[in-house]
């Protein structure tokens, strides 16, 4: 029989080119259970991911990105499902502002406001484009190394989604206990981003974490600067 994906013939339960399975199981209870149990477990789940991007994140966003690529849930998925986790808690909690306050985007109606909002609301899409404008950065200081653009979109991603997770864990707990304490939040999140990016160049050198710094500022400034340039000119669009 041929593999129903890339139609290669095949002798046994999977296909020797593609790795397709010979018969699917049947989707069911146990299947989602386990499909589940695959995203959530120890092992190589998003817990596996946390804890080793906690530990040594440059080391392990290495090791992904030349060595082994199954060890740690995918870059992508794993900045969508923390910025997800965190815009739960935040509406959870009634945490308003988040962890970037604009005021003003909850009460105008111009274009910039509502653009804005629309970052505030989706920050799982806004991580994935503010990695983009950081990573542009880093690859300008960093621009010796070895490491091409994506390459650094991929770091950022899981550098990123682990600033959404410590996130998570102050809006848990300024809702709890009713102190603002999203600030704090936001500094120890720059300084592990900062750190993490500082151990993926080379952790030996404080220079790789000053540039580190400045490219993740930098990024953050002229990805605000991006949408508000954008509802500026609709806005006058509008006017006349």
């Amino acid at each position: 029989m041929n593999c129903n994906n890339c139609n290669k013939e095949i002798n046994s339960k999977f296909c020797p080119d593609c790795g397709q399975a010979t018969s699917l199981k049947r989707i069911d209870g146990k299947y989602i259970i386990h499909e589940i149990e695959h995203v959530l477990h120890f092992e190589r789940g998003i817990l596996y991911t946390i804890r080793e991007l906690t530990i040594n994140p440059g080391q392990n966003i290495r090791k992904y990105l030349s060595e082994n690529r199954s060890r740690l849930v995918k870059p992508i998925i794993f900045i969508i499902i923390t910025s997800l986790i965190y815009t739960i808690l935040n509406h959870l909690f009634h945490i308003e502002d988040g962890y970037v306050k604009f005021h003003e985007a909850k009460k105008t109606t111009s274009a910039v406001g509502t653009i804005v909002k629309w970052v505030q609301d989706h920050y799982g899409y806004a991580n994935i484009m503010m990695g983009i404008f950081i990573a542009l950065w880093l690859k300008l200081f960093f621009r010796k190394s070895n490491y091409n653009f994506y390459e650094i979109l991929i770091m950022l991603c899981f550098v990123m989604g682990m600033g959404m997770l410590i996130f998570s864990v102050f809006v848990i707990i300024q809702g709890i206990t009713h102190y603002n304490i999203m600030t704090i939040a936001g500094i120890i999140g720059i300084v592990y981003c900062v750190w993490a990016i500082g151990q993926f160049y080379d952790k030996n050198k404080i220079a790789n974490y000053i540039k580190g710094l400045f490219a993740y500022i930098l990024g953050m400034i002229t990805f605000w600067i991006f949408p508000v340039l954008i509802g500026t000119i609709i806005d006058l669009i509008n006017r006349h």
